[in-house]
C-alpha cells in the first residue's frame, strides 16, 4: 500500500510537471506575440520601411522586398504562434502518452519521452509554418496584405471564410478531430519504443492535428496574422472542439457560421464593385 501511494504521488507530480511545462511554453509564446503586436510597424518582420507610408496620400504602398532574415523572422513568428495556440489543446494527448509510457517503463525516463513526444508535435507545426510563410510571402509580394498582415481583397477574405467553414463539415475534418479528441487507440496501434519512437509518435499525432486545424489557421490571413483578438478566438474555438463535450457539434456549428459569414462578405464585396 505504501509503495502504491508513492507511485501515485510520483504520477501526480509528473502530470503537474508536464502540464506546467506545456502551459509555460504556450504562455511564453503568447507573451512574445503580445510584444511583437505592440512593436512599431517598422520593427515587425517584413514591414521594414513601411512605417508612415499609409499616411502619404496618393502614394501606392509597395511591400518591402523580403530578405533571408525576413523569411527566418516570419517563420519564427508563425511557429511561435502555432505553439501558443496549439499546445494547450495538445496537453491531454501528451499526458496520455506519458501515462502509457509510465506503464511500459515502470516510471523510468518519462520526462524525456514526454519531451520528445511534444517536440515531435511541435515539429509538424514547424513544417506547417514553413508552408504558411510561403503563402505569406506570395500574398505580400502580390500586394494583397495590409500592414496588419490581413488580406486587402474582400473576395479572397470571403473565400477563405467559406473554404474554412466547408472544411469543418467534411469527413476528413471529422476523422482528424476524432483522433485529436481521443488518440488512445492510435497510440496503442502505433507505439514505438525509445526516444526516437516518442518523437515519431509526436510527429504522427501532430499530423492529425494539422489536418484538423490547417484551414482554421489560414483564417489568420483574413483578420490579420498579428490580430491577437482573432488569434485568441481561433485558439479558443480549437480548444473547445478538442476538449469540450460535443466538440464535433461545435466544429460543425462553427463551420456553418464561417461559411455563411464568407458568403456575406463576398456578397457585400460584389455589391460594392463599380458597375
Amino acid at each position: 500500500m505504501a509503495d502504491r501511494t508513492v507511485v501515485e504521488r510520483l504520477a501526480t507530480r509528473e502530470r503537474v510537471i508536464v502540464v506546467a511545462s506545456l502551459l509555460a511554453v504556450a504562455a511564453a509564446g503568447w507573451l512574445w506575440l503580445l510584444a511583437a503586436a505592440n512593436a512599431p510597424g517598422d520593427a515587425m518582420p517584413g514591414m521594414e520601411g513601411m512605417a508612415g507610408m499609409e499616411d502619404m496620400a496618393g502614394m501606392a504602398m509597395r511591400p518591402a522586398p523580403w530578405t533571408l532574415l525576413t523569411g527566418v523572422s516570419m517563420f519564427l513568428m508563425w511557429w511561435i504562434m502555432m505553439a501558443a495556440m496549439m499546445l494547450p489543446s495538445a496537453a491531454p494527448a501528451v499526458l496520455l502518452f506519458a501515462a502509457l509510457e509510465r506503464r511500459r517503463r515502470r516510471g523510468e525516463g518519462i520526462g524525456l519521452a514526454a519531451t520528445a513526444f511534444a517536440g515531435g508535435y511541435l515539429l509538424t507545426w514547424a513544417l506547417f509554418s514553413l508552408a504558411a510563410v510561403a503563402v505569406h510571402w506570395w500574398l505580400d509580394s502580390a500586394g494583397l496584405l495590409s500592414p496588419e498582415m490581413a488580406t486587402t481583397d474582400a473576395m479572397i477574405g470571403g473565400a477563405l471564410l467559406v473554404a474554412a467553414g466547408l472544411y469543418e463539415l467534411t469527413p476528413a475534418k471529422a476523422a482528424c478531430l476524432t483522433h485529436c479528441r481521443s488518440p488512445l487507440e492510435w497510440l496503442g496501434a502505433h507505439w514505438r519504443p525509445g526516444l526516437s519512437g516518442a518523437l515519431r509518435m509526436g510527429i504522427g499525432h501532430g499530423l492529425w492535428c494539422v489536418g484538423c486545424c490547417f484551414m482554421l489557421m489560414a483564417l489568420l490571413f483574413y483578420a490579420g496574422v498579428m490580430n491577437l483578438a482573432w488569434v485568441a478566438a481561433l485558439a479558443l474555438y480549437i480548444l473547445a472542439q478538442k476538449a469540450a463535450p460535443g466538440g464535433a457539434w461545435i466544429a460543425r456549428a462553427g463551420g456553418l457560421a464561417l461559411a455563411l459569414a464568407g458568403v456575406a462578405v463576398i456578397w457585400h464585396a460584389a455589391l460594392a464593385m463599380p458597375t
